[in-house]
């Protein structure tokens, strides 16, 4: 089935970041091969890492089949935008099958794009990996591929008002590919983590002073800025997860009371 959707909103994304002002920097893009099963690996700062993270595979003529969680396909708009990008549900409660669709994918050729992370990093440093990138890569017999962009996240993030006002360079760094057996997948991940943990430094070393003056908000605590540190972001993580399983027990309730 051809894809029609992600040609326009490519198209319209690359307008977008011209009318925008917005300064997009890749490196590394050349590892991302032409063809041929491949898993990306992208870190996650921001609610539009879908857009920048697919920009890499786009410059070698391919799409990225994102993973994304199943409550995104469940939404009446969202869910069939993201099926018609051909893009892969995951199922948290059945991720041995998510795992599946994701190396039938592989196996077919797709290039598919994860993040390990699961959620947005509020830290913007690299939380601690699941190992399911790695996994899949292995069984698949697919090489997996780090990518980190920075940048993106002042533009639209957890617990910051939107900005999309021009002027803002987006940093995307495509790393050497790793190609895990799946003998130690512990391992393997924090290799993973460590490839992603440079690119990202490469990044912010490298990023625009001055759109990174110290005390930014969007600049890691490690860095010189206001962000929260990786144990600080772990505790807020946690308190968040707290609050959602609460009024998830509320609704559920509630719905018991109505039927009673």
């Amino acid at each position: 089935m051809p894809d029609i959707s992600y040609p326009v909103v490519i198209a319209a994304a690359k307008t977008w970041f011209k009318l925008g002002g917005i300064h997009i920097h890749m490196e590394g893009t050349e590892h991302i091969p032409e063809s041929g099963g491949a898993i990306l690996a992208v870190n996650h700062t921001s609610y539009i890492d879908y857009v920048m993270a697919g920009y890499p595979g786009e410059m070698r003529g391919r799409y990225t089949r994102f993973m994304a969680k199943r409550e995104v396909f469940d939404h009446p708009i969202g869910g069939p935008v993201m099926r018609s990008f051909k893009h892969i549900s995951v199922d948290r409660s059945a991720g041995l099958e998510s795992m599946e669709v994701a190396g039938d994918a592989l196996r077919r050729g797709e290039l598919v794009g994860i993040f390990p992370e699961a959620t947005i990093s509020r830290s913007f440093l690299i939380k601690e990996l699941k190992t399911g990138a790695v996994r899949i890569a292995a069984k698949a017999e697919a090489p997996l591929i780090p990518v980190v962009t920075w940048g993106s996240h002042r533009m639209f993030t957890k617990d910051h008002p939107k900005d999309f006002k021009r002027g803002k360079t987006v940093l995307i760094k495509v790393g050497e590919p790793l190609h895990p057996t799946g003998a130690d997948p512990i391992a393997e991940t924090a290799e993973l983590h460590a490839r992603m943990t440079d690119l990202l430094d490469r990044c912010i070393r490298e990023y625009p002073a001055e759109e990174q003056p110290p005390g930014s908000w969007w600049l890691p605590a490690s860095y010189g800025g206001s962000a929260p540190t990786l144990e600080e972001a772990e505790r807020i993580d946690a308190e968040e997860k707290r609050k959602r399983a609460e009024r998830r027990r509320e609704k559920a309730a509630q719905k018991r009371a109505k039927k009673s």
